[in-house]
């Protein structure tokens, strides 16, 4: 404390201190709930259930890891020489803590939900290269190289272009079919994605992988969710059954942490309307992940087409099938 300070700066530093010690309490409070929550299910449940450990792993590293944020964020802090500047640079640490430890335990819930319907048993699919043919023609998910799909948000701002190309990659033994996904938001490119796909010989879609990246004003901002199936023991999904069924709970990717997106087919009978046209019979999959765990969106996919349709059930934003095109 800086001797001979005035008593309106005594009360300021007095009220900062206050709103900065509520924030740690909060945080603590919540991490605490987070690991009281995490025993609690350890004690309860069997010491072999794969599925539940994984997801208290998760959460601990999650935990763990928005700790670390905080310290690094305190670090920089420090090195502010304006004292209003430096409180109001430690006050934001502690609240992005806060909503860091919240958003771990929320994904823990989704994963021990999720638990609940993949069974207790860990996920480790057998992926044997001569089971996968060199060609993708699931009716409600199907990818002939060439193929450009482009879809809309209603606002006609954010444009996804989802282009299969004629090129592969081995990933696994596994040849699969690469996909360029780009998105852009006001004519600017926003998001820029390779997604690796191949059909075994039942007629299971499995994705293998993608490498991505987001951008802020033409400069690569993140990489996160880049994976490879067989990378740093990351694992292929499924992204359309062969045969679905109303029900089916499965994951469609699995990199911990990193890249964990679930699906539950809904019904088999949707109806959809968008600029491209009219479907009927449409499969109606919800998808969610821990990642993110207040994000749900549901996929309408027709058949023979492939997906004509997002909506996100948080802000009702819809991105339809505005065109297709084959070269």
């Amino acid at each position: 404390m800086k001797i001979g300070t005035s008593s309106i700066g005594m009360k300021q530093y007095a009220s900062h201190w206050t709103q900065l010690f509520t924030a740690v309490v909060f945080t603590i409070a919540t991490f605490f709930a987070g690991n009281v929550s995490a025993q609690g299910t350890d004690s309860a449940t069997e010491p072999n259930n794969v599925c539940l450990q994984t997801a208290r792993d998760a959460l601990k590293s999650c935990n763990s890891a928005a700790k670390s944020d905080q310290r690094l964020a305190l670090g920089k802090c420090i090195n502010i020489t304006d004292r209003a500047a430096r409180q109001s640079c430690e006050t934001q640490a502690a609240a992005d803590l806060a909503d860091a430890l919240d958003t771990c335990q929320g994904g823990f819930e989704v994963r021990q939900e999720s638990c609940q319907k993949l069974g207790p048993g860990p996920y480790d699919p057998v992926i044997d290269p001569h089971n996968f043919t060199t060609r993708i023609d699931n009716p409600y998910f199907p990818l002939v190289p060439g193929t450009t799909f482009t879809y809309l948000n209603q606002n006609r701002t954010i444009r996804d272009v989802f282009a299969v190309t004629h090129d592969t990659r081995v990933i696994n033994g596994v040849t699969c079919v690469q996909v360029h996904d780009s998105v852009y938001t006001g004519g600017e490119l926003t998001e820029d994605t390779l997604d690796f796909f191949a059909q075994d010989r039942e007629g299971n879609v499995w994705y293998f992988g993608e490498n991505t990246a987001e951008f802020e004003n033409g400069l690569i901002a993140t990489i996160d969710g880049s994976f490879l199936s067989g990378l740093n023991n990351d694992k292929a999904g499924i992204i359309m059954k062969a045969h679905p069924g109303v029900g089916d709970f499965y994951r469609q990717e699995f990199s911990l942490g990193n890249a964990e997106d679930y699906a539950e087919t809904l019904n088999l009978n949707s109806r959809v309307v968008v600029p491209y046209g009219h479907f009927n019979n449409c499969l109606k999959s919800e998808e969610t992940t821990p990642l993110e765990p207040d994000a749900l969106e549901d996929k309408y996919y027709a058949p023979g087409v492939g997906n004509v349709l997002t909506v996100d059930r948080v802000t009702g934003e819809r991105d339809e099938l505005v065109s297709i095109t084959v070269q």
